[in-house]
């Protein structure tokens, strides 16, 4: 369109009620925006600018026409930042906060190989089981969460899923035997990570059905691995993340109990980072990295029996 640079040119001319303040912002002499403002003019047929010798107001025509022009302004503005961001290597400092025992297991081979592409960036990596996450507050980049829901405030992004299984060593089986339903697990010893029970009890589902069981035992902690330790040892029954159980599951050391139900609500690993503006190069090639180490399907999930 042949106005478009006019329009532009006139938007920035009333947000900076100045033709020498808009010619700066554009790289152009006070006469050359002036000239595009009066061909823009010729072009519309109308009168946008009261002009005398000192200052100028906008004609209401002028101002109708502003609030087109404006917007025109911002997208190109959008264009232009869009494509800086893409043709911008990623450098500088990336501050990031995962979860405790996930990041622990996960996060180092994602961090070692995003330095190996971009050694220009230097990564802050903060890990805690801490679930209330502040972006601003704490100065964050993008914080990797553990959640099924999502927020109004932030971008969630969904990278992987994130499965649960009710697990027992063979030791505990042989000794105690294997629960036949859910109402079974009652009758076990259960080794309990206190904020995954709901009023005392593990929730399951089958389906749309959900159902509880009463999870009692001799042994409570609030550490994800020194509950998988404990039921590698023999001690009861556990449900633990797939992240954590992967290995053990697949080397027959814990054994998968009532494949068929699936413990407590589907969750997923999600980057949360704050609205607006497209994420900045070294955050976006951050993710971009995290789903090709992860995997469509989670690398810590494959060969696992009757997952």
């Amino acid at each position: 369109m042949e106005n478009l640079a006019g329009l532009v040119v006139f938007a920035r001319v009333v947000e900076s009620q100045s033709f020498s303040a808009a010619g700066r912002q554009l790289g152009m002499s006070p006469s050359v925006v002036s000239k595009h403002v009066a061909r823009l003019e010729r072009s519309l047929g109308t009168r946008l600018l009261n002009r005398t010798t000192r200052r100028f107001s906008v004609t209401e025509v002028g101002a109708r026409v502003y609030e087109h022009c404006a917007r025109i302004a911002h997208e190109a503005d959008e264009v232009d930042l869009a494509v800086a961001q893409l043709e911008e290597k990623p450098r500088g400092r990336l501050r990031i906060r995962g979860p405790g025992t996930f990041g622990m297991l996960h996060m180092g081979p994602v961090v070692a190989a995003f330095l190996r592409r971009f050694p220009e960036v230097q990564v802050d990596l903060i890990l805690t089981d801490r679930v209330a996450v502040d972006l601003t507050e704490d100065g964050l980049d993008c914080a990797f969460v553990l959640t099924p829901g999502t927020s109004e405030n932030v971008v969630l992004r969904r990278l992987v899923p994130i499965r649960w299984v009710l697990c027992a060593s063979p030791a505990y089986l042989h000794e105690h035997g294997a629960p036949r339903s859910i109402a079974d697990i009652g009758h076990h010893n259960c080794i309990v990570y206190p904020d995954l029970q709901q009023a005392g009890a593990w929730r399951f589902r089958k389906g749309e059905e959900i159902v509880t069981a009463q999870a009692r035992g001799n042994f409570r902690v609030n550490s994800s691995l020194t509950v998988r330790d404990a039921v590698v040892a023999g001690l009861g029954l556990a449900v633990l993340p797939t992240f954590i159980s992967g290995p053990d599951l697949r080397a027959g050391a814990l054994v998968p109990l009532l494949p068929e139900y699936r413990p407590f609500e589907e969750s997923a690993l999600s980057a949360m980072y704050l609205p607006g503006r497209p994420p900045p190069p070294k955050l976006r090639a951050f993710i971009d990295t995290c789903v090709e180490v992860f995997g469509r399907t989670p690398y810590w999930d494959e060969g696992i029996p009757g997952l």
